[in-house]
């Protein structure tokens, strides 16, 4: 561990000084790409520093202590050396968590998927209430929320609806909520007031850009027709809707929520990437692939990470025991301590298996 810090020290102040003698305007490129890497290296090389100096100060004190004859003016050095000892302890677990390897899709945006599972009606009633709560609990964190596609139902549910969220760290932020959501309420189609368990899938795709995915002409379709909606006035008259049909794959995208072709067309090619994306990343990676597949699953009841469990008013994911008693909170976008606690065991697990 040391020797990867020592490393990253040396490093960090090596491109501190190539920085302070490149010339921006005659080399932007090059001045980019250090400034980059001195900003990731930033915090563990400033950390690392903090705990030299605290080792420095431990190992004065007790050297002072060794060899002096006043004993109130001992005490005090020794309980210093100790004081310092401690906070070297500290410090050295939070080097620990930020040497840990990071997630490359972190600060990316996302592709949010969210489908009616088993249920019904109320699977996508339910579906609809996650999709307000991740819009809440977006605008409070200022990402910006874009509509793909949706699939509305007669009694205002969502058979599936497809959202672009960007903002640096919005990927961070709502990884932990892929897979299946399982609520257990009173429906209000129920006329006999017993509890119904319905199922909800929740996708989240990090974001890809043009350079980490090409798209080859060859291997697409792209189709042109309709919207459809609620009738009226909703409804376009001209063909504005995107679908596009990926050949090798056999993913699919439609996007149709925008009245202009090109916007649409914009926003089906980002949520294809991101789909290809993950595509790709899950079969080169049998692990991610298995993990993948046992988070979102089939939607089928028995399979989930979270319940909502609206009589009891209380919230419980499964993947670490957490139960919180604050359903109306939560429901309105008040998820942050759910999405907190799950970082932080994902962090632990992390640091178990690197020791």
């Amino acid at each position: 561990m040391f020797k990867k810090l020592n490393d990253v020290l040396h490093r960090y102040e090596e491109l501190s000084e190539k920085l302070s003698s490149i010339e921006v305007v005659s080399d932007m490129e090059l001045w980019s790409k250090y400034s980059k890497e001195h900003a990731d290296l930033t915090p563990v090389a400033e950390k690392y520093r903090e705990y030299l100096r605290v080792e420095g100060e431990m190992n004065a004190a007790f050297s002072e202590a060794e060899g002096e004859a006043d004993k109130e003016l001992k005490e005090l050095l020794l309980s210093e050396g100790y004081a310092c000892k401690e906070a070297l302890a500290a410090l050295k677990d939070e080097l620990k968590i930020l040497l840990l390897p990071k997630d490359k899709n972190d600060d990316k945006g996302c592709t949010l998927e969210i489908r009616g599972g088993a249920g019904g009606e109320e699977a996508a009633l339910f579906a609809y209430e996650l999709y307000r709560m991740y819009q809440a609990y977006c605008e409070k964190h200022r990402l910006k929320w874009e509509i793909v596609d949706l699939n509305e139902t007669e009694l205002g549910g969502m058979k599936e609806v497809i959202v672009n969220v960007s903002g640096r760290g919005a990927y961070k932020r709502l990884k932990y909520e892929s897979g299946v959501h399982r609520v257990q309420r009173v429906p209000e189609t129920e006329s006999q007031g017993r509890v119904h368990t319905s199922t909800v899938t929740v996708a989240v795709l990090p974001e890809a850009e043009e350079v980490e995915v090409e798209i080859d002409e060859k291997d697409i379709r792209v189709d042109l027709f309709r919207s459809s909606g609620a009738g009226g006035q909703k409804v376009n008259k001209t063909e504005t809707a995107i679908r596009i049909t990926h050949f090798p794959t056999g993913i699919v995208v439609s996007c149709q929520d925008e009245r202009s072709q090109l916007k649409n067309k914009d926003k089906a090619f980002r949520v294809l990437r991101a789909r290809l994306y993950d595509y790709y990343n899950s079969r080169a990676n049998s692990a991610e692939a298995q993990n993948r597949k046992s988070l979102v699953g089939t939607g089928d009841r028995s399979e989930r990470i979270r319940t909502y469990n609206f009589p009891q008013s209380r919230i419980t994911d499964h993947r670490i025991g957490l139960s919180l008693f604050s359903i109306d909170a939560f429901m309105m976008g008040d998820i942050d301590e759910m999405v907190e606690a799950l970082a932080l065991a994902d962090r632990e697990a992390l640091l178990s298996s690197a020791e």
